[in-house]
């Protein structure tokens, strides 16, 4: 992969917030979607959006932030290692289990959460208590294989 351009996400999918990178989910994603915002790839993708601020959140850094040392050119390895240098420090402990904690995100806590969640899931023919990434998954497929 071109690191200074990345992927086109007028073209094809991000790579799925399941993957695991430097021990976090979501983080391969949101360099997908950082990259094609910064050379005009994003297409309907959202960057900075609620997926990467649990990721953010988390670690206590900024999406600018993290926009900002992504546009310096940085592998994937490189931003990992910035991700787990920068913000609120992490033991592997803690990283593990806020990865298990999002793989398992279907929003059980959350009425008006779980409720979206269902629907979308229902649409895409997901079973109902599916996960987030789940739907994820799915609709980045849907979206790119419909005509």
């Amino acid at each position: 992969m071109n690191y200074k351009f990345g992927k086109d996400l007028t073209k094809e999918a991000p790579r799925s917030p399941k993957i695991v990178l430097g021990s976090f989910v979501i983080l391969a994603r949101t360099i997908d979607k950082c990259r094609a915002l910064l050379w005009g790839k994003l297409g309907e993708y959202e960057f900075d959006c609620e997926l990467d601020n649990y990721l953010f959140s988390f670690k206590g850094i900024s999406g600018n932030d993290f926009k900002n040392y992504v546009n310096e050119g940085h592998s994937d390895k490189e931003i990992v290692e910035w991700v787990k240098n920068t913000g609120i420090l992490k033991t592997n402990k803690e990283i593990s289990k806020w990865t298990q904690e999002q793989m398992n995100n279907n929003y059980s806590d959350d009425v008006e959460g779980k409720k979206w969640l269902r629907g979308k899931n229902k649409k895409l023919d997901i079973p109902l208590d599916g996960t987030l990434f789940d739907y994820l998954e799915v609709d980045d497929k849907v979206s790119f294989t419909s005509p």
